[in-house]
């Protein structure tokens, strides 16, 4: 069994597992509670706090806030940020290839008589930057753009695109949940307001995520209660996944260098032999890509039946898009912004590597890719 599909997600490191573990069975408190088990909990989620703060350069623990998952995190920074500011402005913005996890919340503003625009990307997937300048406007409260994508591995130059954002607009959120722990991200340097990281997108737990929010930035809660998380997330903290997260960051922060090197020179290889198939096309930029990442399409041939004969044929599993988009059979918004016809973008194939991914994988997985492709045009009438 080979797994290539990390974007979707991961298996919690052995470390992460082994250092969280304590805090299912022995450490359960309530870090709301004053007692021991309770302040132990309390320190152990601050401990996380200041983990993830410092792998993305924060200027301090209190700026994170935990949540559930990515997408609560993108709803809290988007409505949140739009509700508790709509004085400031009605306009929000966002680029074309965002996660669904951020449209859908654009959209529900629009809904309540916001304005939405959407700003292009190029054929590689980066934003427009002249374009991105126009459509920010003194009335446009949130610009979202996502860090990397994890569909054609395109990392944006977010610098720029924070440059452009506060020469009018207020405030940009950042959805890293593909980068961070992958490259290197600092949120004083990139001129950042907002941020949402993932714990399973670093080998974490699944049902803890992160939002940094910049000092000084006022959000609306979604979610009122018991006024945990500085008031602004109520519930009571998931303190073996927060632990977990917090651990996990600290190992991607020591690590991601030499890992990403490692992906690089993996990539490379399967590159190479890949685009030697026929009618197979790379998407997204050939330099500058997450590390581990490739993203093709095939002429005329589906990529969910690519992905089925690999899995059950080959024991191999990639994604053809975003696994939050998967049962939609519709084609990938991603791709189709990038500007493949509707029929280009149905024949797509992700591979994201992780840990456990060697060089000795490539021969077996060209060769099962190139017999996939060849047995499913020998069938198909496309």
């Amino acid at each position: 069994m080979i797994y290539l599909d990390h974007s979707s997600a991961m298996p919690v490191d052995e470390r992460v597992a082994a250092f969280a573990s304590p805090y299912l069975m022995q450490h359960y408190g309530n870090p709301s509670s004053l007692h021991t088990r309770g302040l132990v909990a309390k320190r152990v989620l601050e401990e996380a706090r200041g983990k993830v703060a410092k792998l993305i350069n924060a200027e301090s623990p209190e700026t994170i806030l935990f949540t559930s998952c990515a997408t609560e995190s993108n709803n809290l920074a988007i409505r949140g940020t739009a509700l508790r500011n709509n004085k400031a402005g009605m306009r929000v913005v966002s680029s074309a290839v965002e996660h669904i996890s951020v449209i859908n919340p654009m959209k529900e503003l629009q809904k309540q008589g916001y304005a939405y625009d959407v700003v292009p990307v190029s054929p590689e997937g980066y934003v427009d930057l002249d374009m991105l300048a126009e459509m920010v406007t003194k009335d446009t409260v949130v610009t979202s753009v996502n860090y990397a994508n994890d569909e054609i591995g395109t990392i944006e130059r977010i610098r720029d695109v924070s440059r452009i954002v506060h020469e009018e607009g207020r405030y940009l959120h950042v959805n890293a949940t593909a980068a961070a722990g992958r490259i290197p991200v600092d949120v004083q340097a990139d001129g950042i307001d907002l941020l949402t990281l993932s714990s399973n997108d670093m080998y974490g737990p699944r049902g803890a995520a992160a939002l940094y929010v910049r000092k000084g930035v006022k959000l609306q809660t979604l979610l009122p209660g018991g006024g945990q998380e500085r008031g602004i997330r109520s519930g009571t903290e998931n303190l073996f996944a927060i632990a977990g997260m917090g651990e996990a960051a600290m190992i991607a922060g020591r690590e991601m260098g030499a890992e990403g090197r490692r992906l690089h020179e993996i990539a490379g290889a399967y590159l190479k032999d890949i685009l030697m198939i026929e009618d197979a096309h790379l998407t997204g930029p050939a330099t500058g890509r997450l590390p581990g990442h490739l993203s093709f399409r095939f002429g005329r041939i589906e990529g969910e039946s690519i992905l089925l004969n690999l899995d059950t044929a080959f024991g191999i599993q990639v994604t053809t898009g975003s696994a939050c988009s998967s049962r939609t059979l519709e084609p990938s918004h991603v791709l189709l912004a990038i500007g493949l016809k509707h029929e280009e973008a149905h024949g797509s194939m992700i591979m994201m590597m992780g840990r456990s991914n060697t060089t000795e994988e490539v021969p077996y997985v060209v060769d099962a890719v190139r017999k996939t492709v060849e047995r499913l045009r020998m069938i198909t009438a496309m």
